[in-house]
């Protein structure tokens, strides 16, 4: 049976935190792939700073080199709103013998009880969570509300990246004209130069 990560995430653009989380969570859940799974376009939400299209570009170049990472469009084009719980089921109808492990920080697990669906997601898979080190969360904290939580849980030791390290970082540093060299993998950072995808970021 095929163990596969499941990280969603704007990717907007995809930096190298991503892959670094992407790359722990395979090895401490000894998965055999990591799909990297893009939003769409939700516009009840804030709007992505670049188009679908490239933001697949630039998420195909940064993993590139990952023979263990795959990008799926299952929540790229088709019409939201787009719950956690679709897109696992999806993607499990197209591993149906996979076991799915579903990437989140722990942020993430302390406001499950609020997400729409909740149980249908860990129903279908476990969920693979982030922790940083200042974290206080547990498998059964939810237990009295979501009762099987704790059980489906796996906690992952998330390396110190620092807040700095986020995509809004990385724009903030190319709406100042500084480099983002080491932020981002290299073939994304030449696609943003040769493309100008953020250039009227502040405009």
């Amino acid at each position: 049976m095929q163990r596969i990560g499941i990280l969603g995430g704007t990717f907007d653009p995809p930096h190298i935190g991503h892959l670094i989380l992407a790359q722990y969570t395979m090895e401490s859940l000894n998965l055999d792939h990591v799909l990297f799974v893009p939003v769409g376009d939700h516009p009840q939400k804030e709007v992505t700073r670049t188009s679908p299209e490239q933001r697949l570009t630039m998420l195909r170049l940064a993993i590139a080199d990952n023979t263990a990472f795959e990008v799926s469009e299952v929540d790229l084009w088709r019409p939201g709103p787009h719950y956690s719980a679709d897109t696992v089921q999806i993607i499990q109808s197209q591993y149906p013998q996979a076991s799915l492990h579903f990437v989140m920080g722990g942020d993430n697990l302390k406001a499950l009880p609020t997400w729409t669906r909740a149980r249908d997601l860990y129903a279908c898979c476990r969920l693979a969570v982030m922790k940083r080190s200042d974290e206080k969360i547990a498998p059964d904290m939810h237990e009295a509300i979501l009762p099987g939580l704790a059980e489906k849980v796996d906690i992952v030791d998330a390396p110190m990246l620092g807040i700095w390290l986020s995509s809004t970082h990385v724009i903030e540093r190319l709406k100042d004209g500084q480099s983002v060299r080491y932020l981002v993998p290299d073939a994304v950072r030449a696609y943003i130069v040769q493309t100008g995808a953020y250039q009227k970021i502040g405009s």
